[in-house]
């Protein structure tokens, strides 16, 4: 679910959740404001991701199970 403009009531059946520990977590996104404002604060101050491993896109899966270790410390990266 994105988004609660449209409100709360019935959108979520809890049971399904509950019944099979399902993790269920939020995040606050921001206005389009202040996406345009973190864009101008990344521009400004030219700031770059960390990258921390690129894998050719034939080690995809090795990819995967590397950022599933939480072994990482910035991106990973398939590259295609």
């Amino acid at each position: 679910m994105i988004g609660v403009l449209t409100g709360f009531e019935g959108v979520v059946n809890p049971v399904p959740i509950l019944l099979n520990s399902i993790r269920v977590q939020g995040i606050y996104v921001g206005s389009r404001e202040t996406f345009h404002e973190m864009n101008r604060a990344i521009r400004q101050h030219k700031l770059r991701p960390v990258v921390d491993k690129v894998f050719p896109f034939e080690q995809a899966r090795e990819a995967m199970k590397y950022m599933d270790s939480s072994a990482h410390f910035g991106k990973v990266v398939i590259k295609i």
